[in-house]
């Protein structure tokens, strides 16, 4: 199971001058704590559609063709494709990598290599911790206020400024 969780919690109408109006879904995706927004149009969701039903096993999708105008049409199509998201995330063991950025995640547990077919692998919880390096930190900022009791010039801003403004020059 992936610790992934979708809604579809509204809709807008969008009018374009240079097209037929159109509705944008927001989609709510919650991962590990941290929750990001993605708006997308159906055609959007048709066309993940098509190109998923090639490699995983795929629920059914809402209706292309709806009169879109109708509010309760609308919430049917909306409560539709949240159904579907989540149906993909419940029913796949694998997500495919178009999968995961139609939905903007980033940093989902991977193994490093992955499957020929553009999906990603699930790692055990341990190994999926994301890591960092140790950082330093300064109680003052050394660049904007040098000690003036410090024995060591400047090495670092000298070498910046020399080779800036006075890159034929050697340095002393």
């Amino acid at each position: 199971m992936h610790n992934v969780r979708i809604s579809i919690p509204s809709f807008r109408s969008e009018d374009n001058p240079m097209e037929k109006g159109y509705t944008v879904f927001k989609i709510e995706v919650l991962m590990n704590g941290r929750q990001h927004t993605v708006e997308k149009r159906y055609s959007e969701f048709h066309n993940l559609h098509k190109i998923l039903k090639k490699s995983i096993k795929l629920p059914e999708i809402p209706s292309k063709h709806v009169r879109n105008w109708v509010p309760k049409v609308l919430e049917q199509r909306r409560h539709g494709l949240e159904l579907y998201l989540q149906s993909i995330i419940m029913e796949n063991e694998v997500l495919p990598k178009i999968f995961l950025d139609f939905l903007n995640i980033r940093h989902f547990p991977s193994l490093p290599k992955t499957e020929s077919c553009g999906s990603f692998e699930m790692e055990s919880e341990e190994s999926s911790k994301l890591t960092h390096q140790p950082t330093m930190i300064y109680q003052r900022d050394p660049y904007l206020l040098p000690s003036t009791h410090d024995t060591f010039s400047n090495v670092v801003i000298e070498g910046v400024i020399h080779g800036i403004f006075y890159p034929d020059l050697q340095p002393r």
